[in-house]
C-alpha cells in the first residue's frame, strides 16, 4: 500500500479527531455536572419534605449510598452525596444561576419567587405556565462549563463574588484543577481589588478580569513562587530572569489575559548609545507592548526614569498606528510609593511599579498587604 503523500491530509485528520475526543470528554463532563447538580437537589427536596423527622433526613444519604452503590459500584459514597447536595445548595440559588436565567426571559433577576420555580426544574417545566422553562439540561449547560473537580474546589469559597470571579477564570482562561489552586492560593482576586473601585470589584464577579485601561492588567504583588527561588536570598536580576524564562507559561499565566511573549534582553540604540529591556511581551487585548524591568531589592527613582525612556522609545519608534500606547512594568522586591508618586507624571496610564513575591505570601502577609 503506498504512503500517504499528502501530509496536510493526516494533520487535519489528526487535529478533527483530537477536537472531536476534547468535546466529547467536555459533554461527558458536563453531564456529569448537571447530574450531580440535579441529585443534590432531589436529595436536599426529600430531607425537606421530611423536616420533621430528624432521623429521617440523617439516614436519607447513607440509605441513598447504600441502594446506588450496588446498583452503580463507586462514586456513590456517603461523602460524594454530601457533597452533590452542598453542590445544590451552594449553586441552586447563586446569582450565576439566576442571570441565565434572567437572559433566558425564564426568570427576573432577584424575583422573590425564583427560588419556588428553581426548586421546581423538574423536567424542563415549571408548576407556573406562564413561565415554562427550558429543558434543564439546556438550562444549566449555560451555568455549568468546568469539571466536576472544579466545582469541588470552587465550592470550598465562601464568598459568592469570589467564587464567581474564579469561575469565570478559570473557563475563560482554561485554567487547570492545579492553576485554579494556585491562582486562589496566591490570592488572584484580592490583589486585582486592591487597585479597583467598588464598582470594578463587583464588575469582576460578574464578567471576570476586563481589559480596557493599562492599570486593568496591573497586580501588586506578582506572585512568582513557580520560579523556585528562595525569599530573601541573594540572586541576581540575571537569574531571576532565566527563572522566569524557564518558567515561562507559568508567568504568562500570573500576568494574565492576553499576553504574548515577544524577546528578552530587547536592544534599543539610539546616539551610539545601548540599553537592554529584560523582557518584552505583546497584550493581544489591550493591542499594547508591555516592557517589564526587574530590580532586586529597593525600587530607585533612576529605574522609574529607565523604564520612561523605553516607553517613549517604543511609543514613538516601534509601535503601530493602530496599537494603542507601551505600558512599563517594574517588578521590584520593594517600593516606596512616595517616590513612586513624585517620580511619574500625574495621572500616569502608561508605567506601574508592583512588588513581587518569590514565596507564596502568608494569609498575615496578604492581609498586610492589603492594608498598606
Amino acid at each position: 500500500m503506498d504512503k500517504l503523500q499528502n501530509k496536510n491530509f493526516l494533520t487535519n485528520i489528526v487535529t478533527l479527531l483530537q477536537s472531536a475526543k476534547q468535546q466529547v470528554v467536555r459533554s461527558v463532563n458536563q453531564t456529569m455536572v448537571i447530574t450531580y447538580f440535579e441529585i443534590g437537589r432531589m436529595i436536599v427536596e426529600e430531607q425537606q419534605n421530611g423536616k420533621e423527622r430528624a432521623e429521617y433526613r440523617k439516614a436519607i444519604v447513607k440509605d441513598l449510598s447504600r441502594e446506588l452503590t450496588k446498583e452503580f459500584g463507586k462514586g456513590f459514597s456517603v461523602d460524594n452525596l454530601e457533597k452533590m447536595r452542598r453542590f445544590y445548595l451552594v449553586y441552586g440559588k447563586s446569582a450565576t444561576l439566576l442571570r441565565i436565567l434572567e437572559k433566558q426571559n425564564i426568570l427576573p433577576l432577584n424575583s422573590e419567587e425564583n427560588l419556588i420555580l428553581l426548586s421546581q426544574l423538574k423536567d424542563g417545566k415549571s408548576a407556573t405556565p406562564s413561565r415554562k422553562l427550558e429543558n434543564i439540561t439546556q438550562t444549566l449547560s449555560a451555568v455549568f462549563k468546568l469539571s466536576w473537580s472544579h466545582y469541588l474546589t470552587l465550592m470550598r469559597i465562601d464568598n459568592e463574588e469570589k467564587r464567581q470571579f474564579y469561575e469565570i477564570e478559570a473557563f475563560k482562561n482554561n485554567w487547570s484543577i492545579r492553576e485554579l489552586k494556585r491562582q486562589y492560593d496566591t490570592a488572584l482576586y484580592t490583589r486585582l481589588t486592591l487597585s479597583r473601585d467598588k464598582e470594578k470589584v463587583k464588575e469582576l464577579s460578574i464578567k471576570g478580569q476586563i481589559l480596557e485601561h493599562p492599570k486593568d492588567t496591573i497586580k501588586d504583588p506578582y506572585v512568582l513562587e513557580f520560579i523556585g527561588l528562595p525569599e530573601n536570598t541573594s540572586y541576581s536580576e540575571n537569574e531571576l530572569e532565566q527563572k522566569i524564562i524557564d518558567k515561562l507559561e507559568h508567568f504568562l499565566l500570573e500576568l494574565g489575559t492576553g499576553f504574548t511573549f515577544v524577546a528578552r534582553q530587547k536592544r534599543i540604540s539610539f546616539d551610539d548609545k545601548h540599553f537592554r529591556i529584560d523582557l518584552v511581551f505583546y497584550n493581544r487585548v489591550l493591542k499594547s507592548f508591555v516592557l517589564i524591568d526587574l530590580k532586586i531589592g529597593e525600587l530607585k527613582h533612576q529605574d522609574i526614569g529607565q523604564m520612561q525612556m523605553y516607553v517613549n522609545y517604543y511609543d514613538r519608534e516601534i509601535r503601530l498606528d493602530d496599537e494603542n500606547k507601551t505600558i512599563g512594568i517594574i517588578l521590584c522586591q520593594n517600593k516606596s510609593e512616595s517616590v513612586v508618586e513624585y517620580t511619574l507624571p500625574e495621572n500616569n496610564e502608561q508605567i506601574f511599579a508592583s512588588k513581587y513575591k518569590t514565596v507564596l505570601p502568608s494569609k498575615n502577609e496578604f492581609k498586610k498587604i492589603i492594608n498598606e
